[in-house]
């Protein structure tokens, strides 16, 4: 490997929601400081501007992670974004470029290995956001409930030793309406991929970080930095991974999936 070569070819990381008490933005830092790459691509829900509309919530870690991917910028690395829903209002300047972050509707990225990745936030293919945002608002503010739960819950576990977990999560993969409406969205933006004439797509939105193949086609979510703290990479070789940051060092382990690894890594 060249030497001073970056760790990773791509890092790909959404639904960070900065601007709510939610945002992990410390855990995001740490993870951003031990892992350097050629691209990153910003996929949506950066900045909340819902809860922000709300009411302000900006502490310096928020601004810490603002400046972290200007510096990236700065430093030669090709930083894309591509907004979401609640941070639709970056849609207005699609096209620009702000401190060398170039702000783009949806991209396409080209593995090393030659996989052409479409790269969208998802919010288009949920159809709560297109035909009841209202009802979307109602959501929010339910989940940002749960969020603060989340917070007093893993609070407490830090205190007992325990590592964190994620109460929301847990909810989301138990209720059977919220497991439908994963797998419906997931066919959905893999399906809208295999029609524009991709070999698989990255996106965010749902909160659910995964690697599959959905009738042939890769589906790539790389999750969010409220609950899971994942972020998906594309080594040199081409080679993607799901990776999940964590506050301690978990037991020793070596998981494997057949299509792709996912790996679990500490400061």
């Amino acid at each position: 490997m060249a030497r001073n070569r970056p760790r990773y070819r791509a890092i790909f990381i959404s639904d960070i929601h900065l601007g709510t008490p939610g945002c992990q933005a410390e855990p995001l830092l740490d993870f951003l400081k031990h892992h350097s790459s050629q691209s990153l691509y910003l996929i949506g829900d950066i900045i909340d501007g819902w809860q922000l509309r709300r009411r302000w919530f900006w502490p310096q870690a928020h601004n810490d992670v603002v400046q972290k991917l200007l510096r990236r910028a700065r430093k030669g690395c090709k930083v894309v974004f591509v907004p979401g829903n609640h941070d639709e209002f970056a849609r207005a300047f699609i096209g620009h470029s702000f401190g060398g972050i170039e702000v783009q509707e949806e991209a396409v990225h080209v593995t090393a290995d030659g996989k052409r990745l479409w790269i969208t936030h998802g919010d288009y293919f949920d159809a709560v956001i297109q035909h009841a945002k209202w009802l979307a608002y109602v959501g929010d503010h339910a989940y940002e409930a749960v969020l603060k739960l989340n917070r007093h819950f893993n609070s407490l576990r830090a205190r007992l030793g325990l590592p964190y977990w994620s109460l929301s999560a847990y909810l989301k993969h138990r209720v059977k309406t919220a497991v439908s409406y994963v797998n419906d969205f997931e066919c959905a933006v893999a399906a809208e991929a295999r029609r524009l004439g991709h070999d698989g797509v990255i996106c965010g939105h749902i909160h659910h970080a995964e690697i599959r193949l959905i009738d042939g086609m890769l589906y790539c979510n790389d999750g969010d930095w409220v609950e899971s703290r994942s972020a998906l990479v594309e080594h040199h070789d081409g080679r993607l991974e799901l990776v999940f940051w964590q506050d301690e060092p978990p037991p020793p382990m070596q998981a494997e999936l057949d299509l792709q690894p996912k790996s679990r890594e500490h400061a």
